[in-house]
């Protein structure tokens, strides 16, 4: 049998638990952007028509910008990061994976699904998740030197400054992006590939055609050319991990690190601390391997006197 992979999400296991319907409850396990880019309006053949060229052209090109991708680098997007995780380990040379943690775990359980055997020799295939997942820990790109280097950067869209994308044209070396978690639109499902075109051209034949969806093509190229959202955005989750930080803290928690999109905290018993929570409906995220730690996104413009009060 397959072991649970934990997540944060799952509302309805806590529904189940604590009651109330899902209109009701603040979920703060994931560290989705709260205030979602706004939907522009489709034309009807986004939905009716299989996507062509020009569009995955289009939204590619505008990711190339974005992210100000160098030259030689590769592209390929998918129905969310989690599609392109878990088909990595069959572009490259089967053997050991070092995945440094505690992090997402996705990885780990890709690579052990295709064969691979985690290990702890950094020297050949290393995943690299920038910033990291629970703690926001930043890799340098002198860390990051093997042979095969996946470097996950789907919460780096709050920090630009500190992406490794420069790294993408190096052989062996891909860079992924989530579109879901800093534009808050995980629901759309998109998410990217950059690097070394011999691993995107295997990519690419392991996914297929049409595997980004039309609404998604369309959306995708029209935030990504916004960057006046995005600049405005960086600045809102700034002021409101701070805010987040100082209402935490005043009730004893120790700030631990985290994202502008997600906090990590210190405290006496976590689990005790999320059972609080969501007796009023507030759900958090706790982890199997530390007792103490509390993850909290963040709450919605509506949502914070909830969360005061219910701590």
């Amino acid at each position: 049998m397959t072991k649970p992979r934990d997540h944060g999400g799952g509302l309805d296991t806590a529904i189940r638990t604590y009651g109330g319907v899902r209109a009701n409850w603040l979920d703060l396990s994931t560290g989705i952007n709260p205030v979602p880019y706004p939907l522009p309006t489709m034309a009807p053949d986004s939905w009716t028509a299989l996507p062509d060229k020009a569009a995955f052209s289009r939204l590619y090109d505008r990711a190339r910008s974005f992210w100000q991708v160098p030259e030689g680098a590769g592209i390929i997007g998918a129905t969310g990061a989690s599609a392109i995780i878990a088909a990595l380990p069959h572009t490259i040379p089967q053997g050991d994976v070092c995945i440094p943690g505690p992090t997402y775990n996705e990885h780990g359980a890709a690579f052990q699904a295709a064969g691979w055997t985690l290990g702890q020799d950094p020297s050949r295939v290393v995943v690299a998740v920038h910033p990291n997942n629970p703690d926001g820990h930043l890799w340098q790109a002198s860390d990051l030197t093997t042979p095969y280097t996946i470097i996950d950067e789907s919460f780096c869209d709050t920090g630009p400054e500190h992406s490794l994308i420069h790294l993408a044209n190096r052989p062996g070396t891909v860079v992924l992006k989530s579109f879901g978690k800093f534009w808050g639109l995980a629901g759309l499902r998109l998410g990217f590939a950059i690097g070394d075109p011999a691993i995107i051209k295997r990519l690419t034949d392991l996914l297929g055609p049409w595997q980004i969806s039309g609404p998604a093509l369309m959306i995708g190229a029209e935030a990504l050319a916004d960057p006046q959202w995005a600049d405005e955005t960086r600045a809102r989750l700034m002021t409101d991990a701070t805010r987040l930080d100082h209402l935490l803290t005043a009730k004893g928690a120790e700030v631990v690190g985290g994202t502008p999109l997600f906090r990590l905290y210190k405290v006496k018993n976590a689990a005790a601390a999320q059972d609080q929570l969501a007796r009023h409906h507030i759900w958090s995220r706790v982890f199997p391997y530390a007792s103490d730690w509390l993850r909290l996104g963040l709450p919605p413009p509506d949502g914070w006197a909830r969360l005061e009060a219910a701590l």
